[in-house]
C-alpha cells in the first residue's frame, strides 16, 4: 500500500562471527569459511585451506588493508600470491559487491534468534553462491581484474 513504511524487526545484541571467502572472478568460484575472528593466525588458516582446495594452481589473491591481511605474522602458502589494494579503496574490492549483494538478497529485514540460526542462513546462502558461479563471475569479474591477472602471470 502506498504510503506506509513497512514495520522491520530490529535487533540490539551484539554478537560478531566472520566469514573469509576468496572469489574467483574468471570461473565464478568461491571458498568461504566462517571463522570466530578476524586475526593473522585465523586468516592463515583460511589462506592454508585454499591453498589445499588448489594445490594446482597459483593463486592471486587480492586484499584490502584489513590488519588481518596486512599482519606481519601472516603465514602465506607457496602457491598464493597476494595483491593489495591501496588503503581506502573498498569500490576496488569485488568482495564488497559480493556481501553487498547477500546482505540485499539474502539478510534485509531479516533477524535471528540466536548466532547459531544466523550462521546456518549465512552457510546456506554461501553454498547457493557457490552453486551460481555465473552470478559470482557477474559481480567480480572487472575488467582491471582480468588484466591484472593476465599480466601478473605473464610477468611470473
Amino acid at each position: 500500500m502506498s504510503g506506509l513504511r513497512p514495520v522491520a524487526h530490529k535487533q540490539i545484541i551484539r554478537e560478531y562471527t566472520y566469514v573469509y571467502s576468496a572469489f574467483a572472478p574468471m570461473s565464478g568460484g568461491m571458498d568461504s569459511f566462517i571463522l570466530p575472528d578476524m586475526y593473522a593466525d585465523t586468516m592463515g588458516v583460511f589462506l592454508d585451506e585454499v591453498s589445499k582446495r588448489h594445490p594446482n594452481e597459483i593463486i592471486l589473491m587480492i586484499m584490502d588493508g584489513a590488519p588481518c591481511h596486512r599482519a606481519g605474522g601472516l603465514r602465506i602458502p607457496e602457491n598464493i600470491r597476494i595483491l593489495h589494494l591501496p588503503p581506502y579503496s573498498p569500490q576496488l574490492n569485488p568482495s564488497e559487491n559480493m556481501w553487498d549483494e547477500m546482505r540485499e538478497k539474502a539478510f534485509a529485514n531479516r533477524s535471528f534468534s540466536s548466532m547459531k540460526d544466523l550462521e546456518e542462513h549465512l552457510c546456506e546462502t554461501l553454498r547457493a553462491y557457490e552453486n551460481k558461479p555465473d552470478t559470482v563471475q557477474s559481480i567480480c569479474k572487472w575488467k582491471w581484474i582480468s588484466d591484472a591477472i593476465h599480466s601478473f602471470f605473464i610477468a611470473s
